[in-house]
């Protein structure tokens, strides 16, 4: 896995997917999340399409080093380092799940990035016109609770948590995480091998070391605004909050965070394809 050395001193692992001479696609995955996290049709689609896609662990995931006490917009730094590398001027980009505050931050603060794709993203947490939890499932409410009571109380939750993701195959992250998936998840993950394998490969390089960027994630969510798995609740808040003359929504029923790639997956790249053909 290649990695750049940042200007702090830190370490950024980095991978390049899709098609290596296409236009510039950088994926922010979600929490927790790595390197590895980019699903399979997203990759094959990018290649087909012709996308580069570039991707990293974020902060504290894989053998990306940590930086604690982040915010969010804290990550815009490392993707510009990372572009500048790669010789990247200008690109479009995308953030899943828990990548979703991160990747509307790229696009407020990188001049570069020419459009975000927000795909289940989280809204914040303190919102005065969002009930942050509603909907969620208990592990969503138990790592809240624990996020909101520090560091020590956090990692008292994620550290077992790991130790079950580290173990499990696809069946295993389903059960797991029986509480937080919708049911078109758990079918997407039992019955996709291909996906679900994916989905374990990205936890496993995210947490081989530790939790120290899934509780650095959930630290800056409560403190800055997500947390992980949201319910459509949030994307309904994105929608109306985003600027309006800037935002092409598409708030989908019936589809989970993993599922939602199957079937729309074709939609999201070909509308990031209309900004490209722009340039």
């Amino acid at each position: 896995m290649p990695h750049l050395t940042l200007p702090d001193g830190r370490t950024l692992d980095y991978a390049i997917d899709g098609a290596q001479t296409g236009f510039p696609f950088v994926f922010i995955h979600g929490t927790p999340g790595s390197v590895n996290s980019t699903l399979p049709s997203l990759k094959s689609l990018c290649k087909q399409k012709g996308l580069k896609i570039i991707s990293m662990s974020r902060a504290g995931y894989g053998d990306s080093s940590r930086h604690a006490g982040r915010a969010v917009i804290d990550n815009v730094a490392d993707v510009k380092a990372l572009l500048e590398h790669l010789g990247v001027a200008t690109c479009v980009a995308g953030g899943w799940s828990g990548g979703g505050p991160h990747v509307l931050a790229l696009a407020a603060k990188l001049p570069g990035v020419k459009a975000a794709l927000c795909v289940a993203g989280v809204a914040p947490a303190d919102a005065p016109d969002l009930d942050f939890l509603a909907g969620q499932g208990q592990d969503n409410v138990d790592e809240f609770t624990a996020a909101s009571a520090g560091e020590v109380e956090l990692r008292k939750f994620l550290d077992p948590q790991r130790e079950a993701l580290l173990q499990a195959d696809a069946a295993g992250v389903t059960k797991e995480m029986s509480s937080i998936l919708p049911e078109v998840d758990k079918q997407a993950m039992l019955k996709n091998a291909e996906l679900g394998q994916s989905i374990v490969d990205g936890f496993q390089e995210a947490l081989k070391h530790g939790v120290d960027g899934w509780c650095d994630d959930d630290l800056e969510f409560t403190k800055h605004g997500a947390l992980t798995w949201p319910r459509s609740s949030h994307g309904q808040w994105l929608a109306k909050h985003l600027p309006q003359e800037k935002l092409r929504k598409h708030l989908v029923q019936g589809e989970g965070h993993i599922s939602i790639f199957l079937e729309y997956v074709n939609t999201m790249i070909d509308e990031l394809l209309e900004v490209v053909r722009a340039y």
